[in-house]
């Protein structure tokens, strides 16, 4: 009897560590791989941060309403499906945050490789500020979209170091995204350092408002670099503009500068026209010498049209691509608001395709402006100045 105990006891003192660590096995929590990829789509209510460790992909509108907030941390990169529908809007009232930075900008992008302009819609903002005839504005997106307002210091958010790429998908011929879009923007909005490469229709498109935007790069934008309409009266300052040498442009009239002083030039009545000015700004046209195809040609390189008054200081106009005309104020709607004044170098090599200047308003040509400084842009990686 005592050796059948004992042969009992050392059998359990063999056995118990394997007892003892299937037991603890059992009760421990299992192992869950971290979230490394998210869809992002549908309405933000409240607030939403994302997380920097995630990719996001955009499957439908991403819609930031009244009231609520995103918040878009350094690092993160967002892509999106193809579609006219893969946007993200801040509505009226909502905010948001890009909160990027030179070592680690927020990225926007296409969800395929080998993407191609017109991809998908892009950023757009409606705010509270005024348009010209202190009007009411509405999306192409949804007309009930709304923007516009009597709120100059309207506050949307904040958006530094952006990287926009692949942007501007359409519904139809009419009807596009730009890369960046400012619906009626406050200037309680910060807007600096943005990078719009490789977008179809325009780069940027200030709608009214009087937002100011600092220190914006747009790299082959399909259709105008920088668009300002319906009553803006904001600044850009810093604002550099490139048509690599491949660029082939599916537009009829792309342009460095395009500015209406209202909307399509149907209220040339209205009180409170665009009236703004542009600070330091280069266009470079890389494309081949001599060109006679028009997809390689720029209509104008600036062009004030219908009220719009612009003051234009420090611009620089060089490559080897040709323009149609240089400053052009004339238009079948109504020409630019004859007390404009632009300060150019043109150093394009080719020789213009039409006139220098056309239609009346102040252009002053000086030897040596230098536009827009390019390192400004180092935290792109673009190199391409």
């Amino acid at each position: 009897m005592k050796k059948l105990f004992l042969r009992f006891m050392v059998s359990m003192a063999i056995l118990t560590p394997f007892v003892l660590a299937s037991c603890s096995d059992d009760n421990d929590e299992p192992t869950v791989p971290p979230v490394t990829e998210s869809e992002l789509s549908g309405s933000i209510k409240t607030s939403k941060t994302l997380d920097a460790n995630i990719t996001y992909t955009i499957t439908g509108p991403v819609i930031v309403e009244d009231g609520a907030t995103l918040t878009i941390p350094a690092g993160t990169v967002i892509k999106a499906e193809k579609g006219f529908s893969n946007y993200i809007l801040v509505l009226q009232g909502g905010k948001i945050y890009v909160n990027g930075t030179a070592d680690k900008p927020v990225v926007m992008t296409a969800d395929i490789s080998n993407a191609e302009a017109g991809h998908w819609g892009g950023l757009v903002i409606n705010g509270r500020a005024p348009l010209a005839g202190n009007t009411t504005g509405s999306t192409e997106i949804n007309a009930a979209y709304i923007y516009g307002g009597n709120i100059p210091a309207d506050n949307s958010g904040s958006i530094t170091y952006l990287k926009l790429e692949f942007t501007g998908a359409k519904s139809s011929a009419d009807v596009e995204h730009n890369g960046l879009t400012l619906n009626g923007v406050g200037n309680g909005t910060i807007i600096e350092n943005i990078y719009v490469i490789e977008g179809a229709d325009d780069a940027i498109e200030f709608f009214g408002g009087t937002v100011n935007v600092k220190n914006l790069l747009a790299v082959n934008p399909d259709d105008d670099m920088f668009d300002f309409t319906q009553g803006y009266t904001g600044t850009l300052e810093n604002a550099y503009g490139i048509w690599e040498a491949a660029y082939i442009s599916s537009e009829s009239d792309p342009r460095g500068i395009e500015a209406d002083g209202n909307w399509d030039g149907l209220t040339p009545d209205q009180q409170g026209q665009s009236n703004f000015r542009v600070v330091n700004m280069t266009i470079d046209l890389k494309l081949p010498y001599n060109t006679t195809d028009v997809k390689k040609q720029m209509q104008d390189a600036i062009k004030i049209r219908r009220g719009a008054k612009a003051t234009i200081t420090n611009a620089l106009i060089k490559g080897t691509g040709a323009a149609l005309d240089l400053v052009d104020f004339t238009d079948g709607k109504g020409a630019g608001d004859a007390t404009s004044s632009i300060n150019l170098t043109n150093q394009l090599t080719n020789p213009l395709l039409g006139k220098t200047t056309n239609g009346t308003g102040t252009v002053t040509f000086s030897d040596n402006n230098t536009g827009c400084a390019s390192n400004i842009f180092a935290w792109t990686g673009y190199t391409n100045f």
